[in-house]
């Protein structure tokens, strides 16, 4: 299928020649109620994008879509591209002024949401004067689905509009771990780039099938579950719930014939402890396991290849990148290492020093990336631009470095280190000792002002399940297998972690919750 990939030069080219190549292979289904093909998902796709056409809707316009992971999403999202428009997935649960933020900061024309609607998402939509349309799938018996959407009912046909590489087609905010969140224009070419990447690198193909587990307003989601498999002629399923549920997980795994998942660590971790306590008759037999968007302690990533007969892939990606920068390669590829993410995939990657010098392998500086899947540049912020892009390269924000076989090992985020006296602490390397004590389901180190060293060591665990750990045990474990400067002066034991919606721990989170109980 390669040949005709160097031609399609957006993703849109792309998917339409999936829907001529697999046009009755299954492509995405909702547990108990739909299953669509490439053609039939083609249809609905061209038929949504000319009733938004028909709307008013022009290149470069916005479209904000609030939906749970539906069906319908994921037609209107391919319908916004389609139409040469701007898709911005906004997450269901912000609160209004949050969504009077995202709106306005994106220039939303449209908000489109499902039937049921978002009480906040369309209150702050009409504090901007900005419309908002209700997208729903409607089936007469004995006839094909149908998309509705409450805006126009003329239609004016997409043939004649062709995609252009250059077309802004996604514009997501960066999670902001350290400030106000950044807008991020992703282009077709972008996002083509990324999803020949993800497939090349796992080898997906028209025979894989995955659950969906991860909100789909988020780049590892969208890119790495949905249109990665969408673009190999694979297929998706969407659990029924429009969310990850541990107790449907494994049972649409094995309905829907599912030959991988990506998650991330906090959802593996979900995983690992339901087969601990209350373990499925029988696993599916998966070609690999993919971990992404925080990093998976070692002794995480040995439970479950043990628990589900499967290589644990451990990836690196940011929405910068389109996603995906680094993985561990499959099995047949060369080995994949416990607290590595391996390799860089589809785009030059170096790491630099603060003068912008290439360091040696086994020296750790800031991990730099170039290729056709990075953002040319955040929305109208000259300021995160020049920071970002310097000496020619796109930098993360991330410390690490290469070992001898040329894979990556993160130190931490530069501003996320534990600076102790001077010793800079990697709080990766304190999570992965405590997650190593069989009674830890969960853990987080993060830094917090000290008088005498400056920065002082705390963290917060969360036990398994049954277990009566205290913090003297936890205390006692840490010195026996961390350096002296490196173990924790407190542990905060607690039953929850406050998380992003993606399910990331954020570190500033957790140190401000624990902070404030002092």
């Amino acid at each position: 299928m390669k040949d005709t990939i160097e031609t399609s030069m957006t993703l849109t080219s792309l998917l339409h020649h999936v829907a001529d190549k697999f046009p009755s292979r299954r492509a995405i289904s909702v547990a108990g109620k739909y299953d669509f093909t490439h053609s039939r998902l083609h249809r609905l796709t061209e038929s949504a994008a000319a009733r938004l056409v028909a709307a008013g809707i022009k290149p470069g316009d916005v479209v904000a879509l609030v939906f749970p992971n539906t069906v319908e999403f994921v037609i209107m999202f391919l319908a916004v591209i389609r139409a040469r428009a701007t898709a911005a997935p906004l997450n269901p649960a912000y609160t209004e002024e949050e969504f009077e933020f995202y709106l306005s900061d994106s220039d939303s024309k449209l908000l489109v949401t499902s039937l049921e609607g978002n009480t906040p998402a369309q209150a702050a939509a009409s504090k901007l004067n900005i419309a908002h349309a209700a997208a729903s799938l409607t089936q007469a018996e004995n006839e094909e689905a149908e998309l509705s959407l409450s805006l126009s009912q003329s239609f004016d046909s997409v043939e004649s509009l062709v995609n252009d590489p250059a077309d802004v087609a996604l514009f997501l905010h960066t999670s902001g771990t350290t400030s106000r969140p950044k807008g991020v224009p992703l282009t077709q070419h972008n996002l083509l780039s990324s999803v020949r990447n993800i497939d090349s690198v796992y080898r997906l193909t028209e025979s894989d099938s995955t659950v969906i587990v991860l909100p789909l307003f988020h780049v590892h989601g969208l890119i790495a579950g949905l249109l990665s498999s969408l673009g190999a002629g694979a297929a998706v399923a969407l659990p029924a719930a429009g969310r990850f549920s541990a107790s449907a997980f494994w049972k649409d795994m094995i309905k829907y014939n599912a030959t991988w998942y990506t998650a991330v660590p906090t959802i593996h971790q979900i995983i690992l402890e339901r087969h601990f306590n209350n373990p499925e008759p029988v696993y599916p037999r998966l070609r690999f396991i993919r971990s992404c968007s925080a990093s998976l302690a070692p002794a995480i990533m040995g439970k479950l290849e043990e628990a589900f007969s499967a290589p644990v892939l451990e990836a690196y990606a940011m929405t910068e990148a389109s996603h995906l920068m680094a993985s561990n390669p499959l099995p047949q590829d060369g080995p994949h290492k416990a607290g590595s993410v391996g390799k860089p995939v589809g785009q030059e990657m170096g790491i630099l020093d603060e003068s912008g010098r290439v360091q040696d392998v086994g020296v750790s500086g800031e991990v730099c990336i170039r290729g056709p899947n990075v953002t040319k540049g955040y929305k109208n912020n000259v300021e995160a631009n020049t920071a970002a892009f310097q000496f020619g390269w796109f930098h993360t924000g991330d410390i690490g470095y290469f070992d001898s076989d040329g894979y990556l090992h993160l130190v931490g985020r530069i501003k996320e280190l534990i600076n102790r006296g001077g010793e800079k602490i990697s709080p990766i390397e304190v999570d992965a000792v405590l997650l190593s004590h069989q009674d830890i389901a969960q853990a987080v180190a993060f830094g917090v002002p000290d008088p005498k060293y400056g920065e002082e060591i705390y963290c917060a665990v969360i036990p398994r399940e049954g277990s009566n750990i205290d913090e003297a045990e936890l205390l006692r474990y840490s010195k026996k297998n961390l350096a002296s400067f490196k173990v924790p002066k407190k542990v905060f034991i607690t039953d929850a972690l406050p998380k992003t919606a993606t399910g990331k721990i954020l570190r500033r989170l957790v140190a401000e919750h624990f902070v404030s109980q002092i």
